[in-house]
């Protein structure tokens, strides 16, 4: 990802892309120095920090020097320092390097950064290039779980994007709203036609501003790859679901075991792969049963199918 913005000099930012050049051709040594002359120019230039940053952790990760580490770690902590909201990923890095606490690694910043400049290739490198089809599978698990294809009055689609959970449910949704963190994915999504209301805003203080028992389903697909702690979104789908209401959701599997760990394991894909066990006890803590639970590599990378699952959760009915 770039972090390319305006430094305010124009010799600095001329260096600036010269080093992230450096950096993408494999030689973190020169974007290192680079930077460092940046930095030089606009001490105060948190892309620059950032750059450091990964220049030096490259360096770590190619011989092991803990100078090299120390260097990035303190490049890390500068940018963050600079850029409170965390849009550059620092925290991230930090984690990666074992200096930070990986569940909250993620923040909403970075997160409407990475997609924002990502947006009008989204489709296309999500489904031609990785083999993208999280949505059709998850309507087509929804389709072997009942007698017959449902309709569903009233829907949210979390982390909608470009809107291709959109155009799964299309004939299937009475009213369908979405949420995203990024204003260009929402413009992409408008465009589908598919949607009713569109809101951007983080997944979990979406679903607070929703009225309690207001949507028949909710989707979120491909989304919690990037929420350490689940309890915060489960709990606030439990809030919205009407009882006997539906979600479905993809989860990202660690690799050696589906069954493995008590927490979200931080991949170096800068994703969160949750354990089954985990997302079940989320579940049910929230309030919501599991209905079934699939097997998933609904994306590839590096041409190898990704593991994951597909969970669709059922509000425990009520007679209230």
């Amino acid at each position: 990802m770039s972090h390319q913005r305006s430094s305010g000099n124009l010799l600095a930012d001329r260096r600036y892309a010269y080093a992230e050049a450096c950096l993408a051709e494999g030689d973190p040594a020169a974007a290192a120095d680079l930077a460092a002359q940046v930095l030089e120019i606009a001490p105060d230039f948190a892309p620059a920090w950032d750059l450091v940053g990964r220049a030096r952790a490259a360096s770590f990760a190619d011989g092991g020097d803990a100078a090299d580490r120390a260097a990035a770690l303190e490049a890390f902590g500068r940018a963050l320092a600079l850029d409170p909201e965390d849009g550059l990923g620092s925290r991230l890095h930090l984690a990666d390097l074992g200096a930070g606490e990986a569940a909250t690694a993620i923040g909403p910043a970075y997160v409407r950064a990475l997609f924002e400049g990502y947006a009008p290739r989204f489709e296309r490198h999500l489904v031609e290039e990785l083999g993208y089809r999280g949505p059709q599978m998850m309507v087509d698990a929804l389709d072997a779980g009942f007698a017959a294809p449902q309709h569903f009055a009233r829907a949210l689609d979390l982390g909608c994007g470009t809107g291709l959970m959109g155009r799964a449910l299309a004939g299937r949704v009475g009213h369908l709203s979405g949420c995203d963190l990024s204003p260009a994915m929402l413009s992409q999504a408008r465009r589908t036609g598919f949607y009713a209301r569109l809101v951007e805003a983080d997944l979990v203080a979406f679903l607070v501003a929703e009225a309690p028992g207001s949507a028949d389903l909710v989707t979120a697909a491909d989304v919690f790859i990037y929420l350490g702690d689940l309890a915060p979104a489960l709990s606030g789908i439990a809030r919205v679901l009407a009882s006997g209401g539906h979600a479905v959701l993809t989860v990202q599997s660690p690799p050696s075991s589906r069954e493995t760990g008590d927490g979200p394991v931080l991949g170096a894909d800068g994703r969160y792969a949750h354990p089954d066990g985990v997302v079940r006890a989320a579940a049910e803590a929230s309030g919501l049963t599991v209905a079934a639970d699939l097997p998933a590599a609904i994306r590839r990378q590096n041409r190898n199918d990704v593991p994951g699952r597909i969970f669709i959760l059922r509000k425990f009915c009520t007679n209230t």
